[in-house]
Formats: C-alpha cells, structure tokens, sequence
C-alpha cells in the first residue's frame, strides 16, 4: 500500500498535538505535524489527498451495539416512527400484500414504541389476529426488551392460560383472567421467541455486509455484537473465516447461555481476521421507557412499582466472580440505578477475592440513572460508563413523564462521571437506534428533548469532551488505546473525514455534520 498523505484541512487528533498534515503507509500513520515536515517525506508513489477543508479525525468506535440484531432487522417490518395502531397495521398490511407469505411462515417487525402511539399501549393479540390471521406474527418493542405477538405466534411459542411469568418477565393477560394478550416483556420476551427460525446463512451473511456498509457509513470502524450467542458466533465465525468482515467486530459472549463460546475459542481473544472476543455480558434489568428498568425509587403515577431485577443479588454476584476469575471483560446491562447499585455491590465483592478486577475495566451498560453516590464507587474499581445519551432527545419526554422531571432531567449524568474521575464511552445500542454518532455528540452537548426541553444542563459537556467518548476513550474500554482513538505516529490509520469541524461548529448544527469518508487500515471503506 502506498503511502498517503492528508492536507488543507483541519486534524483533530485527539491527542495533545495540533497538525497540518499527516502521512500514512501500510495501513498506519507514519507521521503527522506541519505541512512542510509532511511533504518532505513523500517519494514518487505518494498518493497526495487534499481534504478541501474538511476535517480528519480518528474514525468512530461503537462501545455497545448488537451488529447482528441490527443485520436481522433489515428484512423485517420497519415500525420506526408509527405514531398509531393504525400506520402500524398499514405497514404490516403492505408487507403481507407485497412480500405474501406462505400460510404459516413467520412474519416480524421491529421499533414500534408505545410511549410515541396515539394508544399510549402495546398491540393486543386480537388487534395483530385481525391483520395477520394465517401466519404467526410478531412485533418487536424499539427496545428489544418486549414485543406483542398474535395468537397464531403464541400457540407456537406454547403461551397459554397456563404459562407462569417466567423469572425477570412477565406474560400480558386479558383483563380479569390468566389468557395471554400477546404482551411480551423482558425475559418472557427474549427467550420464548427463540422458537422463531433464522434467516438462512446466505441471508444473514447478505445482511450482515449490508449492517458493516451502515456503520460504515456514520464513520464507525469498530463494533460491537453486544450479547453473543451460538448463532451470533456462528455466523460471525464463519464470516471472519471466509475474511468477509470489513469492519472489526469485538464479541461479548452471553455469560448465562453461552459460555463455551469462550471456552472453545480462546484463540479469538486476539483479533482473527477481523474478529475477536472482548469478554462476557449480562442484562441485570431493563428498559426505562418501558418501565422495566429496576429502580430504588418507584416509577411516578405507579404505587410502589419500581420495575424488578433480571437476577438475584447472590446470581449476579456469581457472574461476576465467574468472570474476574477467568481474568475476562464484563459488561452489564444496568438501566436502574438499584441494577448499578447491584452490579457495583457484586464487583466490589469481587474485588475482595480477587484484587486484579478494576485491571480488568468492567463497563456499565447504559447506566441511565446512574447516581452521583455511584460513579464514586465505580471510580475506585475502574467500571467503565457506556453511556446511551441518545435517551435524552427520544425519549426524554417520557423519561420526565415516568421518573419525575428532577430523575427525568438527570438521565445520562455525564457531567458527573467526568467529575469523578469515571471514564465515559456513548452508543446507541443498534438496532434501537441508528449507529449516529454525530447525533449523539449533538444530544449530550445540548441535551434537548423532542418536544424541545433543555434537560439536565448541569450536565452537558464540550463537544471535545463528547468526542472522547466515541474515540480515544472507547479505544480504552476496549483495550486498544495503544491502536486506535486517536492519530499519533503507530496507530492504525482508522480515520473518519468529516464535511465540517465539530470544534468550529455551532452546536445546535452539530448532528447535520456529514459524514464524507470512512477510512479503515488506510483504505477507503466508505465516501460520498
């Protein structure tokens, strides 16, 4: 590979340097400083590339995603965006009428959000009967933490009168008697849908290449698959095998289900071909907006209701010895601040058996409602705070409706991890959300709602500080600071070429930033 130079625009290396230009070869960079210095060192071959303007900075790096999730909902219903029953029947009507299923083939859809339908409910079995009476039928929640189906899918799935709420879900009943309604919340949801066939291999590796083009395309080179299962890894395995993977991908293996994953494939703790494991996952509670994150105070307008934990204190305290003591990544999914309190409790108990935990970086997963008290704690063990700030601008408004506006407004604390000392990452836990980076920065810089609510402003942050969370801090959760997150001499040459510089922008124009090139190892993956 040829050697590169970039100029006549800005660099924002994220380190603390400035620079004119900046050379690459073999998919590194070589140098970087003034211009002069630059050019001095090309030789005849050297490919000269001028930004016009534009700005080069590290490309982006996804701290929490489910890349495969996102590959399988690109064949389904899109429901994004419904605001009623009647355009989500609309869209399944011209799904049946257009795709015509064979009688008994499995339809599915996916982000419907109740909070945002004119209903303010979930679809009912008898309502998604009407629509859809000769396949079993399926819609999943914008969440992924619950969905409705139609009788056809819950006979399938062996739901009936009869069927207890299985541990840390719950089955809708019709009013007044134990029939199911075709809600599906959380564990309920999760694993009695597993009986819904996959896509077939070529399909899902189609997919597959498609959901690597869109992170591509919001200037993301790293991803995550964020609980892996046997069919994540067999697919993704496969892929790496075949060097299909275009992007890198870093698994964390579902610590409950699927732990011989690891066991089986410890030579992917090291990137092969594109593909590696970062550790282990868990989910210790849910959704916030959809009411199943578990917290220590009670939902407003809700009794004493304040959502339920996934696990046992002693079964997450387990999980997390289990992995400390492999010395191995975790990840935990904590939306409530009682499933932080449980996930820093487990750790420090942890800790007291085996001292090398806070070497190990363990992340809390979206840590909304995170409390000051908290990021205290996790400063002590080195937790990681994967923040999801895009919860701020979608679902901000019902944040303030089911918390409180002081809770509401205090969602994504960033501020706060950064004044005590807690290193801070951002996602958008794809396929809930589109992987939009750029948005994100604008969401925890303004920190603005929907209906156009300025939240939490204690807690906004400098647009640099923002950008730390999607580069050189995310490199560091992965333990790859050493190879990406910033442009210095050694990295790898993972860079992004923006239409215009973050820094220079105002920051209500942030998200209309373009994203114009993603390069991945020197080599152009993405432009426009």
């Amino acid at each position: 590979m040829k050697k590169q130079i970039y100029f006549n625009g800005d660099i924002i290396t994220m380190e603390n340097f400035p620079a004119e230009a900046l050379l690459t070869e073999s998919g590194k960079i070589s140098a970087l400083g003034g211009r002069e210095h630059i050019f001095s060192l090309r030789d005849e071959d050297t490919e000269l590339i001028d930004l016009e303007g534009r700005t080069l900075m590290p490309s982006f790096i996804d701290s929490h995603s489910h890349i495969v999730s996102c590959a399988s909902t690109i064949s389904l219903i899109s429901l994004r965006e419904t605001s009623s029953f009647s355009e989500i029947s609309d869209r399944i009507k011209n799904f049946i009428e257009l795709k015509k299923p064979a009688p008994g083939q499995w339809v599915t859809g996916f982000g419907y959000d109740n909070n945002f339908l004119e209903e303010k409910s979930h679809p009912t079995r008898r309502f998604l009967d009407k629509l859809c009476p000769d396949n079993p039928l399926l819609i999943t929640h914008a969440s992924g933490h619950m969905g409705a189906a139609n009788s056809y899918a819950l006979k399938l799935m062996g739901i009936t009168s009869e069927t207890p709420d299985p541990e840390g879900g719950k089955i809708g009943r019709e009013p007044g008697s134990l029939e199911p309604d075709g809600y599906l919340e959380e564990t309920a949801f999760t694993r009695l849908t597993s009986v819904i066939p996959a896509p077939t291999p070529e399909t899902m590796c189609r997919q597959l290449q498609e959901a690597q083009d869109m992170y591509l395309g919001f200037g993301i080179t790293t991803v995550q698959e964020g609980l892996t299962g046997q069919s994540e890894w067999d697919l993704l395995k496969a892929m790496s095998d075949k060097a299909q993977l275009k992007t890198d991908i870093v698994c964390y293996i579902d610590l409950n289900k699927s732990k011989s994953i690891l066991y089986s494939n410890k030579d992917f703790l090291k990137y092969r071909n594109r593909l590696r494991i970062g550790g282990y996952k868990i989910f210790l509670d849910g959704s916030p907006q959809g009411k199943t994150a578990w917290l220590t105070k009670p939902y407003e307008e809700s009794g004493d209701y304040k959502g339920y934990p996934i696990y046992s204190d002693k079964s997450a305290e387990a999980f997390v010895t289990d992995a400390v003591s492999e010395n191995i990544q975790l990840l935990a999914h904590c939306n409530g601040d009682a499933a932080a309190d449980q996930f820093i409790e487990a750790c420090f108990a942890a800790a007291a058996k085996y001292p090398e935990l806070p070497g190990l970086r363990p992340v809390m997963i979206h840590a909304q409602l995170v409390r000051k008290d908290q990021l205290e704690k996790m400063k002590d063990i080195n937790m990681i705070s994967s923040f999801f700030p895009a919860h701020i601008y979608y679902w901000g408004d019902v944040h303030l409706k089911n918390l409180g506006f002081e809770r509401g407004s205090n969602i994504s604390p960033i501020k706060s991890a950064i004044d005590n000392g807690v290193i801070y990452t951002f996602h958008q836990d794809t396929p809930v959300l589109p992987p939009d980076m750029l948005e994100t920065i604008w969401c925890v810089v303004n920190r603005e709602t929907k209906k156009g609510t300025k939240i939490g402003q204690s807690q906004c942050i400098s647009v640099y500080e923002a950008l730390k969370g999607i580069t050189i801090n995310a490199a560091y959760q992965y333990f790859e600071e050493d190879k990406k997150g910033s442009l210095r001499p050694g990295k790898l040459a993972d860079m992004v070429i923006l239409s215009d510089n973050p820094l220079k922008t105002d920051p209500s124009k942030l998200r209309n930033i373009q994203i114009t090139e993603t390069i991945k190892d020197g080599k152009t993956l993405f432009k426009i």
